[in-house]
This record gives structure tokens, C-alpha cells and sequence, in this order.
């Protein structure tokens, strides 16, 4: 066993007032207040003000948030457990007690999850003419019409496999659907296990025939039946000879989490690849998810040969993996989801967008770059266009005679990238290209992969980042020759470069040519590709050279005001909240004084409310249609305000592991937004949930005779 400790060597023994701030009560697990995000996540399904697509939409969201924590968060504390790990994370608990605080909090969650999808959104849909439909309720012409299309599509790709002594238990693959099959042998009588998996390359829903489907109610828009349960009554044909004695569905989570040896690896991409393709089938199993009707057979054959407790197995009441009820999204029923959404062309940016909409020569009239010349532009996705921006911003470098190069990062970007073909583009009229493509972005390196060889292919100069960290910072610089010299533009955002989440998530970001970013752009940009050892940064705040030091200092700030008699105020906007030290420094800000207001999307370990600790401490929470990403921090300064974006949550990973930036706003105009912004966040109580000391989240509604206020509706302009 190992000796009790802290995990994070800089988190000492220190008091504030009597009050040792480094006390576990004062910290919320990280995990669990993942969970809780994530119950907001289901209980968006649960709010019967949504529409019913969309609530299915959050059902779904809630089970694919749920295969990667497990992937990825169980699986790392459960490989700590059987290392009999007893290293205590800031709020006291070991490995073991937070897999048995999951377990505890978690399996009624499933179980609700599961319930309000059976008993009132599959009702809901079927009064919609939305059928998905039990094997057992068809008609026999329907399970004609799916007998001839197992024989036709499925049982051609079906592997039944047997388990015995002359055939090993198989290797279960990460995340597939699975049935589990009980047989009788005729011929002496014995039992035998089989099992078959589900093949994925299939829909999961088999559409019927439209002249089956409004065979009783001519009003039927899309009728379906899962495949496992075309399969499962299909069995005898892949068991001939047999008695199918029973079956039951199933679905198996693995370790995902691989680690990559980086400097020890000759070629970074080929190690990456290489174990991309062993996450599917190494990793040990970490849940199995388990039709409820299973036999105490079934069960104890699955758990004894994939090694599972009890605590490792989620009894479904119904349909397993409910991801995959966001394929509904697509049936045309406008009336059961949000109102359509059209991102707006940045006022600024309109003259230019049309322009380039109707293929106009570029000139100093219509391109981009003069648009910045003239200042700053603050761009805000989803609610502004990333197409008429960011996108135009990369497009017209690409083919501006004038633009001598191209710099910039791709953490996540979109199947069908504009931006990597720009970038192709650039290279192809020789400009210098570079992109930094971070094959480490967790379940995206396959994709980062392939783009990073098709980029290579076409001559770009493609990185890899740094040794040992990940390079999660959101910038472009583009250098471009003019009159006066050379000039040097630059995004700097909150989020990836990608068109499909930039619809889906909250962000923002700054064009810009001012010459310290470009001259700090160009420093980072060579700190990343090249030797560079740069410790200093004029405008940006860079991790994980100074971004904690910073924030720290400007926190100090405040605090240092408030005990000089001057009041204190910060606001700040992140994804996550669960560095200890910062923790611990916005705890001493709030015994000085200071008021602070978090804005926090998801994980967040800072305890809020406590007497003499955290009393001048709200987090609040938003949960709605768009995923809040952006990262905004305000700091009052007594009147001589600072506000920052940047890609950067107070992580301990994002401060100390991975290159990150985080620029300062200084146009006023854009600041004042920003300020706004905020505000609006602040005064939702439509999507808001408030944190109160006893951990809890409580849902914000309006007041009496308060109208309702959406921040997000507000910034469509709905609300």
C-alpha cells in the first residue's frame, strides 16, 4: 500500500484566517461534479418546455457523454484501484471511493434515463407517427418483410461465436452492441453459450416499407425496428440444429485512454496509429451495460470472463444505446425541434462576405484584411457565421496574392474541412504553410491523422506540437506583404477550427493585426515548430509558460484592492473549474472581499456559500440548445478593467500541460461586449442552474411576474 498523500505536490498546508483552506470539505470531487453536469445534460430531456425531438437529442447526448467517461475517467480510477492507489484527490477520496460514490450516484440516473425514454418520449413519438416497434407487435407481414431482409442483409455478416472449451471466451469490442444466446443441442440435451455481435456497419433501426408501415394508420410518418431484435428473432437460422433457449442484449466499455510514449516513439504519427488500433479490443472492460431480462446465466458468464463486480453492470429496461436515437433528428418534423437558426454575417464583415459570395477579384476594397486594418473584429459563433469569418479569414489568405504565409493550429476541425482545403489551397500557390495538427485531441487522432498526411501530400508543413504536452491553443497568423511592409493578422478563439461545432457550441474570437500579437504569434508559432525557448510573451498569455502566473497575479490584484478599502470584482466564464491552487487563491480573494461570479459550463470543485470561506462566491451553470465553450475572465482593476478570451479552462491540465492562449481585449467597443455578454449569461434564469454550498444544482426559474430570460435566446435575438 501506498503512504496517504495529496495529489498535486504544490497544494501545502496553508491557512487563511484560522481556516485551512486545503481542507477536503471545501472541495467537490471532480468526477462526480462531472456527473451532476451531465444529469443537466438529462434533465434538458426531462424539461417538457423543450421540443420532443430536441429532448430526445439530450437523451442521446446524455449516453455519449457517459461512453467516454467511462472510457476515459472510470477507466484511469479503476486501473488506480487495483494498484491499491490511495492517493486522495483535494476533496479526500481515494481511487475506490469515487468509483463507489459513481456507482452509487450513477445507476439511478440509468435507470431514470431509460424510464422517461419507454414511458413518455417513445409514447410522445408514436403519437407523432413515430414508431419504433417491438419484433413482438408486428404484423405477420412485417415480420415477413424482416425475415427476407435478415437473409438478404444480415445473416450474410453475422458471425455467431461459441464458448467452450475449444473456443476461448472472444475479445469483446469497445462500445459494440452484442447478444448473448443460450442454445439447447437437440441431440443430448446440453446448453451451450454463443454470442453475436450486432453488426455496426448496419443501421440500428430497420426502416419498414411504407405501405407496411401505414398498414392500420395511414397518418404513420416512420415506422422501425431495432436490428438486434431482427436478429434475435432470426436466431434459428444461425443455430441450426439447436433450441434458442434464450438471449439478451448487451454492450461492453473499455479502457480507452491509451498512453504514447512520446519521447521514446521515432515516428509520433505511426505510435498513435498503432495503438488507435488497439483501443477497440485492449483495453480492459470497465462497464457492462446489460438487457435487465438476462438470466443469472448470462450474467455470471459475462462478468466471470470479462472480470466485472456487480458495481460494473447497468441493468437496461429496454433499448441499449440510446445514442443512436439521434438519428430520429432527421425525420421532417420542423414542429418537434427548436426553430431553424441561421448565423448571422458579422455587421462589419457583410460588404466582404458578398463579395466573396459572388466571386468578386479580391482588391484593398473587398478583402478581409482591411476590414481589420480599421480595427479589431469580435466574431461569436453560433450566433454570427464562422463561414463568413473565421472561414473567410483562412480562404481569402489562401488565395491573396498578397499573404506570404499561413500559421496555425487544428485541434478538432470538421469531416469536410474548408479550412484544410484552404490551407491545400495556400500551399498550392506557394505560400509558406503550416499547421500544427495535435494527434493527441482524445478520439479525434485518426481523423487528425488523416489530415495531417493529406496536408503533408499537398505541401504543407505539418507539426506534431511539443514533447509531453498537448497543443490546444485556437490561433492564426497570417503574414502578408503591403505597402508599408509586412503586416501580420491574427485569430486568436475560444474554440476549434471546425464548421460543425462552431453551429453546436459557444465561441468567440479576434481578428486582429495588432503588431504585438502578430510579434507574439510568430514567437509562439516558433516555439511550437521549432528549438525556441521563449519565456515571454508581450500581450498573450501563453500556457504553460505564463497563463497561471498571470491569472494568479491579476487575482492578487483584486485582493490587494479589496484590503486596501477599494472594492474587488472578477467574472469568469470557463467549461471547467478544478485546479486546487486556483481554487484556493479565488477562496482567499473571497475572505478579502472580492465578488466574484463563475460562469461554470461543466466540472466545477470550488465549493461556493461557505461561511468565511467562499461567502462572496456564486457559480452558476448553463445547460440549454448550444453548449457553452467560450472562456471569458474580467477582472474589475478598480475601474481599469481587464478582459481576456482564449482557449483556456482553470484545469490543471490546460495551466501546466498544453500549450494554450489567452489574449487580452484592449478595443473598448469590444470589451464592452464582452462585458454584456457576461451580463446577459448572469441574468439567464431559463437555462441557468445555481451551485449552492451543499453541492447542489437548483434549476433557476423566472420569479412572479419576472419575464422569462434565455441568454441564448437574447442573442438570437428571440428573447
Amino acid at each position: 500500500m501506498q503512504d496517504v498523500q495529496r495529489t498535486d505536490a504544490d497544494f501545502t498546508a496553508e491557512t487563511t484566517d484560522g481556516i485551512d483552506l486545503n481542507d477536503a470539505q471545501y472541495y467537490f470531487n471532480r468526477e462526480l461534479s462531472w456527473l451532476q453536469f451531465n444529469d443537466r445534460v438529462l434533465s434538458e430531456a426531462l424539461d417538457t418546455r423543450n421540443p420532443l425531438l430536441e429532448r430526445l437529442k439530450f437523451v442521446g447526448i446524455f449516453s455519449s457523454n457517459l461512453d467516454e467517461f467511462f472510457m476515459v475517467r472510470v477507466s484511469t480510477l479503476k486501473e488506480q484501484a487495483t494498484a491499491q492507489s490511495t492517493k486522495l484527490m483535494p476533496d479526500g477520496l481515494t481511487p475506490q471511493q469515487q468509483l463507489d460514490a459513481i456507482s452509487q450516484q450513477l445507476h439511478p440516473k440509468i435507470v431514470e434515463q431509460h424510464a422517461l425514454f419507454e414511458k413518455e418520449l417513445r409514447p410522445a413519438l408514436a403519437n407523432h407517427g413515430v414508431h419504433i416497434l417491438n419484433y413482438m407487435d408486428l404484423s405477420q407481414e412485417q415480420r415477413f418483410y424482416l425475415q427476407h431482409f435478415f437473409e438478404e442483409r444480415v445473416f450474410p455478416v453475422l458471425t455467431p461465436l461459441a464458448v467452450d472449451p475449444g473456443h476461448p471466451f472472444p475479445r469483446i469490442s469497445n462500445l459494440s452492441l452484442n447478444l448473448a444466446v443460450v442454445v439447447k443441442d437437440v441431440s443430448n440435451g446440453q446448453e451451450h453459450f454463443a454470442r453475436v455481435k450486432v453488426p455496426d456497419l448496419l443501421p440500428r433501426f430497420v426502416e419498414l416499407p411504407k405501405d407496411l408501415q401505414q398498414q392500420h394508420d395511414p397518418s404513420n410518418l416512420w415506422s422501425a425496428v431495432p436490428l438486434e431484435q431482427v436478429i434475435a428473432h432470426n436466431l434459428e437460422t444461425l443455430f441450426p440444429g439447436m433450441n434458442i433457449q434464450e438471449y439478451s442484449v448487451f454492450r461492453v466499455t473499455r479502457d480507452a485512454d491509451f498512453p504514447v510514449q512520446e519521447d521514446e516513439a521515432d515516428d509520433l504519427l505511426l505510435a498513435i496509429q498503432e495503438e488507435i488500433n488497439k483501443r477497440r479490443f485492449r483495453g480492459e472492460v470497465v462497464r457492462l451495460e446489460l438487457q435487465a431480462s438476462a438470466s443469472e446465466l448470462v450474467r455470471q458468464t459475462l462478468t466471470q470472463e470479462m472480470k466485472l463486480t456487480d458495481a460494473d453492470i447497468y441493468e437496461i429496461d429496454g433499448l441499449l444505446h440510446l445514442k443512436d436515437l439521434m438519428s430520429l433528428l432527421g425525420l421532417p418534423l420542423p414542429q418537434l425541434k427548436d426553430e431553424p437558426w441561421v448565423p448571422q454575417v458579422p455587421a462589419r464583415l457583410k460588404a466582404i462576405e458578398a463579395a466573396a459570395r459572388e466571386a468578386r477579384p479580391l482588391d484593398e476594397t473587398n478583402n478581409i484584411f482591411a476590414e481589420i486594418r480599421e480595427g479589431d473584429v469580435l466574431v461569436h459563433h453560433p450566433y454570427e457565421s464562422f463561414a463568413s469569418s473565421v472561414e473567410l479569414f483562412i480562404t481569402q489568405a489562401a488565395i491573396d496574392p498578397k499573404v506570404l504565409a499561413i500559421k496555425m493550429t487544428l485541434y478538432r476541425t470538421s469531416g469536410d474541412s474548408p479550412i484544410v482545403r484552404a490551407l491545400i489551397t495556400a500551399a498550392e500557390h506557394r505560400k509558406q504553410v503550416v499547421a500544427l495538427v495535435e494527434l493527441k485531441a482524445r478520439f479525434d487522432e485518426e481523423s487528425n491523422i488523416n489530415w495531417a498526411q493529406l496536408l503533408e501530400e499537398s505541401g504543407v508543413h505539418v507539426v506534431y506540437g511539443l514533447i509531453g504536452l498537448k497543443t490546444h491553443t485556437k490561433v492564426v497568423l497570417v503574414v502578408r506583404q503591403e505597402d508599408d511592409g509586412i503586416r501580420r493578422y491574427v485569430h486568436i478563439g475560444t474554440g476549434n477550427y471546425n464548421s460543425k461545432t462552431a453551429k453546436l457550441y459557444t465561441d468567440l474570437g479576434i481578428l486582429s493585426c495588432h503588431s504585438d500579437l502578430g510579434a507574439d504569434l510568430t514567437d509562439l508559432f516558433n516555439y511550437l515548430t521549432g528549438y525556441s525557448r521563449q519565456h515571454s510573451y508581450r500581450k498573450l498569455l501563453v500556457a504553460p509558460v505564463s497563463l497561471r502566473d498571470r491569472m494568479a497575479a491579476m487575482i492578487r490584484r483584486e485582493i490587494d484592492h479589496c484590503r486596501s478599502g477599494n472594492p474587488g470584482r472578477i467574472v469568469a466564464k470557463m467549461n471547467s473549474l478544478v485546479d486546487p491552487q486556483m481554487i484556493k487563491l479565488l477562496y482567499e480573494a473571497s475572505q478579502a472581499g472580492v465578488e466574484i461570479d463563475l460562469l461554470v459550463r461543466g466540472i466545477c470543485c470550488l465549493r461556493p456559500g461557505v461561511p468565511g470561506v467562499s461567502d462572496t462566491i456564486r457559480v452558476m451553470s448553463i445547460v440549454g440548445r448550444y453548449l457553452e465553450h467560450s472562456r471569458i475572465y474580467h477582472f474589475y482593476n478598480q475601474g481599469d478593467e481587464e478582459i481576456y478570451i482564449g482557449s483556456a479552462d482553470w484545469m490543471t491540465r490546460n495551466l501546466d500541460r498544453r500549450v494554450e492562449a489567452v489574449t487580452p481585449i484592449e478595443d473598448p467597443a469590444i470589451a464592452a461586449q464582452l462585458k454584456e455578454i457576461l451580463q446577459l449569461l448572469l441574468s439567464d434564469n431559463r437555462q441557468a442552474w445555481d451551485l449552492h454550498a451543499d453541492g447542489e444544482y437548483r434549476r433557476r426559474y423566472p420569479a412572479t411576474g419576472e419575464a422569462v430570460r434565455s441568454a441564448q435566446e437574447i442573442l438570437m435575438g428571440r428573447g
